[in-house]
C-alpha cells in the first residue's frame, strides 16, 4: 500500500518541482546546452560582432531578443547579459580604432561622463518600470533618426557653428594620412548623450544608436569618427550599466564568456569594412541598421 502511494506521489505533479523546472528553463545554465547550441551563439555574436563594429554601436539589438527567443532567457537576464557582452564589443573595437587613429580623445570623455550616469539609471529602471511602451516609442524615434540621416547625406554639414567658446575647431589624421577638419557643437552634444547611455542600460544596447547620430547630425563629427569615437564612450557606457546589472543578479556569465568569445574576432573585421566604405554609404548602411532595429521594437510592441 505504502508502495502504491508512493508511486502515485511520483506521478503527481508537484507545484514546487515544476516551479524549479520553469526556472530552469528561463535561466538555462551553460551544463544545459548542447554543442551546437554553444558553437552557434559564438557565431551569431561573431556575426553581431562585424556590425557592431561597422556601425559603432553595442549589438544588443540581435543578442538581447536572441537569447530570449531561442535560449529561453527571461529579458531582464538576457539584457543584463548582453550588458556584459558589450563590454568586450567596446574594448576590441576601441583597439582596432585606436590603430587606426580615428577616435576623438577629446569629445569622448567629456560624452562618457553624461553617458555613464544615464547607463546605471536606465539598468535600475529596468527593475521599476514596463519597457513595451517605452521600446515601441524608442524605435518610432530611431526610425525618424535613420530617415533624417539618409536624406542628410552631406558629409559635414551639421557642423557646429562659426566658432565661440562652446564650439571645437578640430583636426584629426589618421594611420593613413587621412585629414578630418570639423567644428564640434558641444552643449547639445553632451545633453543628448545622457540618453544614449539611459538607452544602453534599459535596452541592453551600446547606446551607440542614440550616440551616432548624435554625433553626426548635433554636434558635426564626419561619420567614420563618430562610430570609432562612439565606440571608444561606449567602454565607460557598458562597464556602468553592466556593473548595475551584475549587482542586480541580471548576468549570467557562461553565456558572457561566449558572446565575448564571438564578439572580439568580429569587431576586428567590422572595424577594416568600416575603414574601406565611404562616409556616404556608412551612413545608409547605419541608416538601414536603425530602421531595422526601429521597427522591430515597434513590431513587438504591436504584437
Amino acid at each position: 500500500m505504502f508502495l502504491i502511494q508512493g508511486f502515485q506521489n511520483n506521478l503527481s505533479p508537484n507545484p514546487l518541482r515544476l516551479n524549479n523546472q520553469a526556472r530552469r528553463i528561463k535561466r538555462p545554465g551553460l551544463r544545459g546546452m548542447s554543442p551546437m547550441d554553444s558553437i552557434g551563439l559564438v557565431v551569431l555574436a561573431f556575426l553581431v560582432g562585424i556590425a557592431s563594429s561597422l556601425m559603432g554601436v553595442g549589438g544588443g539589438f540581435v543578442i538581447v531578443p536572441a537569447l530570449a527567443m531561442i535560449y529561453g532567457i527571461d529579458p531582464r537576464s538576457a539584457v543584463g547579459t548582453s550588458s556584459l557582452m558589450i563590454v568586450f564589443t567596446a574594448i576590441s573595437s576601441t583597439v582596432a580604432y585606436a590603430m587606426q587613429r580615428r577616435i576623438d580623445y577629446r569629445i569622448g570623455p567629456l560624452m562618457a561622463l553624461g553617458t555613464v550616469p544615464g547607463g546605471i539609471l536606465g539598468a535600475y529602471a529596468t527593475s521599476l518600470v514596463k519597457s513595451k511602451e517605452l521600446a515601441a516609442l524608442f524605435g518610432i524615434f530611431e526610425i525618424a533618426i535613420a530617415l533624417r540621416m539618409a536624406i542628410d547625406s552631406n558629409e559635414g554639414a551639421r557642423e557646429g557653428g562659426r566658432g565661440g567658446r562652446w564650439v571645437w575647431e578640430r583636426v584629426l589624421v589618421d594611420s593613413k594620412g587621412e585629414v578630418f577638419r570639423y567644428r564640434i557643437n558641444l552643449p547639445p552634444a553632451l545633453a543628448m548623450s545622457f540618453f544614449g547611455g539611459l538607452a544602453s542600460g534599459f535596452f541592453g544596447i551600446g547606446g551607440g544608436a542614440v550616440l551616432v547620430p548624435v554625433m553626426v547630425l548635433v554636434a558635426g563629427i564626419p561619420m567614420h569618427l563618430a562610430v570609432a569615437t562612439s565606440m571608444f564612450i561606449m567602454i565607460f557606457t557598458s562597464i556602468s550599466a553592466a556593473a548595475t546589472h551584475v549587482l542586480l543578479g541580471n548576468v549570467l556569465l557562461e553565456y558572457s564568456i561566449l558572446l565575448a568569445i564571438g564578439i572580439i574576432g568580429g569587431t576586428q573585421i567590422g572595424a577594416k569594412v568600416a575603414r574601406r566604405l565611404r562616409a556616404k554609404w556608412l551612413r545608409r548602411v547605419f541608416g538601414l541598421f536603425l530602421i531595422f532595429i526601429g521597427a522591430r521594437m515597434v513590431i513587438s510592441y504591436l504584437l
